[in-house]
């Protein structure tokens, strides 16, 4: 761990209230201390392994595993965390357990709770709904944590949910901060999040809402850009409005992709359904009617497609600051004539960044496990240095 890193989470881990025994559910319910010190010690965490010094803090404990949506990089990602730290996980496959016979989310955050540190849980597939669900497993672990029927209230990592994807914006943050230098160096930048088109429909709002509501905090210029009828959820929208204004940043909506393009210094062109969509979508799912989400389905793949020039190409990457953005993707993308037909990003231009796409990506299990430990433990920055003193090697 080199002196600078180590100076930087001691000066952040002094103000670590908001994150021991705190939830991470969204982003902008933290302090920017709070995020820093997150930075600050998944760039440790990194550091310790990249030089195979053991990074477990844990002796023993589990990690809970609660994903109600597919997923691979954040699947994997927070296994990886729990077990860089010493926790092991173990899934919670709802329709292996007793919740699929009536079992209460209040009984089972108890029943899993008893020698847990963590739990995990994305639940991105109902508007109004994720986040919800989130902070009912809190309520429920606060009442079991105040009856005496669990010894420590586990705490809760927003994995993905229906309004912010926290641990990919950070690790999309950490990122930045690694490719532009520090923090410092992001003010005044221009980055773009824009629709791109994509041959399905039914793709989460988390993602660019979790992007506009973290930048917009760095005094960086956002450009939110998307084809008409597909904005976001209007509460966010204005978040990140008001989170400009208060960096000295600035925040647009624009309707055009080479308007988002043109200066930027990074491109994030990303396929998502539309809020109202989402609103449909998420009716019809609570009534099981598969009939309306096949015509639903159909619907806004018919409007998907009258937006196909929406597509991240090498000529609209020339309209960036020198023809040299940093594109940036939280993957899979939908690649033109490689993963499908026509998509989000040209074939060239993802191949071009794909190492640095996979780095962006390879941040994520830092984060978590930065989140895992902050959580846990009220001082990061002296069990940090512990254990680069202890150097304890990890493979001998």
């Amino acid at each position: 761990m080199n002196t600078p890193n180590t100076e930087i989470t001691t000066k952040a881990a002094s103000s670590t209230d908001g994150l021991f025994g705190k939830d991470f559910l969204l982003t902008w319910e933290k302090k920017r201390e709070d995020l820093e010190t997150i930075l600050s010690v998944a760039e440790d965490l990194k550091m310790l392994r990249d030089q195979n010094i053991s990074p477990r803090c844990f002796d023993s404990g589990l990690a809970i595993s609660n994903f109600r949506d597919n997923s691979t990089r954040t699947r994997f990602s927070f296994a990886s965390a729990a077990n860089l730290l010493g926790l092991a996980v173990q899934d919670l496959d709802e329709g292996k357990s007793q919740i699929a016979h009536g079992e209460t989310v209040r009984e089972t955050s108890a029943m899993i709770s008893f020698l847990s540190d963590i739990i995990g849980i994305r639940d991105d597939m109902f508007l109004g709904a994720g986040n919800a669900y989130m902070r009912e497993v809190g309520a429920a672990l606060d009442e079991a944590f105040a009856d005496g029927v669990l010894p420590q209230r586990p705490g809760i990592i927003n994995l993905q949910c229906d309004i912010d994807h926290p641990t990919q914006s950070m690790a999309d943050l950490l990122h930045l901060k690694t490719v532009f230098g520090s923090l410092e160096n992001l003010k005044g930048k221009k980055i773009a999040m824009t629709w791109a088109y994509s041959p399905s429909y039914g793709k989460p709002l988390s993602v660019p809402q979790g992007i506009i509501g973290l930048m917009t905090r760095l005094g960086m210029q956002v450009n939110l850009a998307f084809p008409e009828g597909y904005g976001l959820i209007p509460e966010v929208v204005e978040l990140a409005g008001r989170q400009a204004g208060e960096s000295g940043g600035s925040f647009n909506v624009v309707n055009s992709m080479e308007e988002a393009f043109s200066g930027a210094d990074i491109v994030y062109p990303k396929s998502w359904a539309p809020f109202h969509v989402m609103q449909r979508r998420t009716e019809l799912l609570r009534r099981n009617d598969h009939d309306g989400l096949k015509g639903l389905e159909k619907e806004c793949l018919a409007n998907n497609a009258k937006h196909k020039d929406w597509e991240c190409t090498e000529e609209k990457m020339k309209l960036t600051r020198e023809g040299k953005a940093l594109y940036m993707h939280c993957l899979p993308a939908d690649i033109s004539g490689v993963s499908c037909v026509a998509g989000e990003v040209a074939a060239t231009v993802f191949e071009r960044y794909r190492v640095p796409l996979y780095k962006q990506a390879g941040f994520k299990p830092y984060i978590i496990a930065a989140m895992m430990l902050t959580n846990r433990f009220p001082d990061p920055a002296g069990i940090l240095g512990d254990l680069e003193e202890k150097g304890r090697q990890r493979v001998k």
